[in-house]
């Protein structure tokens, strides 16, 4: 089968298609054909740093979710050509992830999915949605009467929440560290968006209940001091490229009555995703999509990833 392979580290414009074997089912683990998949940043962390370090898998094939159909159920209960998602769980890191014609994937952290969505409109919904979804109602607890700041908006992760706090019914306002992207913002319903290009909106904003952090480390400290007294902020991304707050003193740090969570998208279930599809159904929501690139032109897409050219959820028809 074609796939990516890389054991160093890979810019954008090196990622090339390699021939691997298909992989053998073995107990509790199972063959999906994958039809497509999503494209995320932590992918390109994984290619341009984390590849470095021991505890993954080389060589590797990248990817952290897909869409498909099983080709080999093997002991898992699932139907052969049943509709599936597979996300986490180690994909791309412990073992070969997405970036491949097959995966043998874990069976918790693949899940049967009914939906009327085709299957380039489902792959833009696995970690984007489950991200998003976890965010906004496992961590922020959020309620339609919300006002919803999400820092760091201009990504598909930020885009995709958006669209469910609006369909919610909550306002949303929205920060960008680049002005050309205030109009998108507006067109995918964001009822304020905020130019923050030295992560310093505190003291610029009022009335802000819960904040959804996507640039992280770097602007964190700021966020806290945005919200509302018993407002939340829950830090979900890494856009800043800061992965650790050097210094951090809690009790001095977090305001009196604000609190502070964070999403790890490890662990999806059955129930949430299924849910999540359920409520893309119900509200005639279609999964925002950036582009859609075919397997073949894979260095094309990385590269213009690498580079900012996709604006929004970058998604690979693997039919080739």
């Amino acid at each position: 089968m074609k796939a990516v392979l890389i054991d160093k580290v890979t810019k954008g414009a090196e990622v090339c298609l390699s021939e691997i074997p298909v992989p053998e089912t073995k107990p509790g683990w199972v063959l999906v054909k994958i039809k497509a998949f999503g494209v995320n940043h932590s992918e390109q962390v994984l290619r341009e740093e984390e590849i470095l370090e021991d505890y993954i898998q080389k060589p590797i094939v990248p990817g952290i979710e897909c869409v498909g159909e099983i080709a080999d159920p093997s002991d898992s209960g699932f139907c052969t050509g049943q509709r599936v998602c597979a996300l986490m769980g180690g994909m791309g890191r412990s073992f070969h992830g997405s970036y491949a014609q097959y995966a043998l994937l874990p069976v918790k952290h693949v899940f049967a999915i009914e939906t009327s969505l085709d299957w380039i409109d489902m792959a833009a919904v696995p970690e984007s949605y489950f991200t998003a979804w976890g965010s906004l109602f496992e961590c922020l607890r959020l309620c339609k009467e919300d006002t919803l700041l999400i820092r760091g908006a201009s990504c598909a992760l930020g885009y995709v929440t958006i669209q469910i706090a609006k369909a919610f019914g909550c306002k949303v306002i929205a920060t960008t560290h680049r002005e050309t992207y205030r109009q998108e913002l507006l067109r995918r319903g964001a009822d304020e968006v905020l130019f923050d290009p030295d992560y310093q909106i505190a003291g610029k904003v009022t009335a802000v209940t819960k904040l959804l952090e996507l640039v992280g480390a770097k602007s964190v400290r700021d966020s806290l001091r945005a919200v509302e007294p018993g407002g939340i902020v829950c830090h979900t991304g890494i856009l800043g490229g800061e992965y650790v707050l050097d210094g951090f003193d809690p009790i001095k740090e977090i305001p009196n009555g604000v609190y502070l969570t964070g999403f790890f998208s490890n662990y999806p279930t059955q129930q949430v995703m299924q849910q999540i599809f359920s409520f893309l159904d119900e509200h005639g929501l279609k999964p925002l999509l950036g582009e859609v690139r075919k397997f073949s032109d894979i260095t094309k897409a990385m590269d213009d990833f690498d580079n900012h050219r996709i604006r929004g959820k970058l998604v690979i028809d693997v039919d080739i």
